[in-house]
């Protein structure tokens, strides 16, 4: 039983499944031989109009060669021809879904009677169409229609490999997913995305990397950090996923000592407000206690400060947007009135749009907001409209895999339509069954940036499930208490 809508395959037989190699040693230039598959001749003969000998009488006289020649030249391609394995496994394992797997060749006659002799695994077909039989050839619509018929594929759900753009178009007005085949990494790809259940094969990439998922610098190097950490069980709730530290009390963004930083490196109010929440076991004692710490951090504006350190006087709105989250969720978000205001001054002059101090990309203050428009009626009815359109404004605008399935969860809370950018994300999914990092936050200091390609698939499957099942952020998101 297939998982998705794709339950059949058609593939194109040469350099696709075979590849070839024009012969250099005989009186055909590889140069000329390729222009003459590309003659109204020769398709002629491969749909069968033409027999052998005559097809090799006429494009001699049109090249100026001999018959005997390009004869000659032709047994030399089809002595070269040989299988793709990697092409054979795919297939093979594309087929165990129950999926039907079909060819679809221009090939005369005498071509096809020579390739059928090649080893190549011709069991993961379950038929082959040539343009010979049909007397037709792609990308004649009548040949499509030949195999639909033949078939009784339903076009809609059959997925179409072919190296030729005007092959795969002529698909694709059937209503088939055409994909053109350029390079096996980017077909493999293209196809297990198509044929694979997203989600599933984004849960297998976190249990195979489960507490390693580790996050890494523009510069190359790998850090221990709890932030990403916390982030991931809060999207997932899987706790055997992920590898952080617990703290009594304040949490700090790595685990261990500072890394390229100052080895004394702070605790922050950024991964406190996300750890208290998230982490399991926080008595209410020690959340307060923290809350109340954090009020003393508020700078001369009254303005909620990241660091438990008062000779570091930072300030970033998305850490503000996190305090204000760890304050409604435990009732005491009326405490930060004026990290409130100023959140909403961001949000309305756009001040995110080209990051922030410790975060990169515009979409991750929209997301964090979301985050606190789900814990808290009141920023809900205060910021709702106005982040809603802000979130509009960032649909179809370019970005990598963690700024999409940030952008996906936040226009899905705020009810804006963001289809294409689903779309988009989804295509990124790689072959492991993760998502490539997305740059998320940095070092304030220097601007080196930090990534996590667990935390980038987290809510990648998050996305596709609050788009495709309904299952969004509000509803994995804590209930908050009272305000």
């Amino acid at each position: 039983m297939c998982s998705t809508n794709i339950d059949a395959l058609i593939f194109d037989l040469g350099d696709v499944l075979f590849t070839w190699n024009a012969p250099t040693t005989t009186e055909v230039p590889p140069k000329t031989l390729h222009a003459i598959l590309q003659t109204p001749t020769w398709f002629d003969y491969e749909r069968g109009r033409l027999t052998e000998d005559e097809a090799y009488e006429a494009v001699a006289s049109k090249f100026d060669l001999s018959a005997q020649d390009v004869a000659v030249a032709f047994q030399g391609a089809r002595d070269s021809l040989s299988s793709r394995p990697f092409m054979v496994d795919l297939i093979r394992d594309l087929k165990r879904d129950g999926r039907k797997v079909f060819a679809m060749s221009n090939i005369s006659a005498p071509d096809w009677s020579v390739l059928r002799t090649k080893s190549a695994d011709w069991d993961i077909f379950d038929a082959v169409y040539t343009s010979a039989e049909a007397g037709e050839r792609k990308p004649d619509l009548s040949f499509f229609r030949h195999v639909i018929a033949q078939t009784g594929v339903d076009p809609t759900h059959t997925a179409f490999v072919d190296d030729k753009f005007d092959n795969v178009l002529a698909a694709r007005s059937f209503g088939m997913k055409g994909v053109v085949y350029d390079e096996f990494s980017n077909v493999q790809r293209t196809l297990r995305n198509i044929c694979g259940n997203p989600v599933a094969r984004g849960f297998a990439f976190m249990h195979e990397h489960a507490g390693r998922h580790v996050s890494f610098t523009s510069t190359g190097h790998v850090i221990q950090e709890n932030f990403a950490q916390l982030l991931i069980l809060e999207a997932l709730g899987d706790p055997a996923l992920v590898d952080y530290t617990k703290y009594d009390g304040p949490f700090n963004f790595f685990r261990g000592g500072g890394q390229f930083t100052t080895r004394n490196f702070p605790f922050d109010a950024d991964t406190s407000s996300i750890g208290l929440t998230i982490a399991e076991d926080i008595t209410e004692e020690t959340k307060h206690r923290v809350m109340d710490e954090m009020l003393r951090l508020r700078n001369t504006d009254g303005i909620l400060q990241v660091y438990f350190d008062p000779s570091r006087p930072r300030v970033d709105p998305i850490v503000c947007v996190n305090a204000l989250c760890f304050f409604y969720f435990n009732g005491r978000g009326d405490e930060l009135s004026e990290t409130l205001d100023w959140v909403e001054a961001v949000l309305r002059h756009r001040a995110y749009l080209h990051g922030t101090r410790y975060y990169e990309p515009a979409e991750a203050f929209l997301y964090f907001l979301c985050r606190l428009l789900a814990i808290s009626e009141r920023a809900r009815g205060r910021l709702g409209a106005l982040l809603r359109e802000r979130c509009r404004e960032r649909v179809n605008m370019p970005g990598d895999a963690l700024a999409l399935a940030m952008r996906v969860i936040s226009c899905r809370a705020t009810g804006v339509d963001a289809t294409a950018d689903m779309q988009r994300l989804l295509e990124m999914q790689q072959v492991d069954g993760g998502w490539e990092q997305g740059w998320f936050y940095k070092y304030g200091s220097n601007g080196v940036l930090i990534a996590n390609r667990g935390f980038t698939t987290a809510l990648a499957i998050n996305a596709i499930r609050a788009w495709k099942v309904d299952v969004g952020f509000k509803s994995r998101t804590p209930s908050p208490s009272s305000e």
